[in-house]
């Protein structure tokens, strides 16, 4: 059985109330046990921080022993070298996941530091997002 982990990033703890014309009205938690009911033959678990060093702690501890990493980092995206770097240290391949299309928002969001290191990105696909780089592993 596969094992993957989901790691998000600052402010998606809010998910479901932080601006659902964005982000849609779901929580992540009714989301993922939605994923988990899918995927029954995939070990999927989860963390959330709002912390970067913790983000960074979190991607040390199973960077090397899962089959992959879903990472959004959200905004850490595209201000954490640290979190970059780390990606960029562990075995276990990353993939970038957004729920919005960065590109249609601020320029500052068009930055990403994980970009370079992470085996693919998705974004722009709401929650599917998330969906999408389970399949890819």
């Amino acid at each position: 059985m596969k094992k993957l982990i989901i790691i998000n990033g600052p402010n998606l703890n809010l998910l479901g109330k932080r601006e659902p014309n964005i982000y849609g009205s779901l929580s992540f938690i009714e989301f993922l046990e939605e994923v988990k009911r899918k995927y029954t033959d995939i070990e999927i678990d989860y963390f959330q921080s709002n912390i970067e060093g913790e983000i960074i702690d979190k991607l040390h501890e199973v960077g090397f022993n899962f089959d992959g990493i879903i990472l959004n980092a959200a905004a850490y995206t595209h201000t954490s070298v640290g979190i970059g770097d780390a990606v960029k240290a562990i075995e276990t391949p990353v993939v970038e996941v957004h729920i919005s299309n960065t590109f249609n928002r601020e320029e500052f969001r068009h930055q990403s530091f994980i970009s370079p290191n992470a085996k693919g990105v998705i974004l722009g696909f709401g929650l599917q997002s998330y969906e999408l780089a389970i399949q890819s592993f």
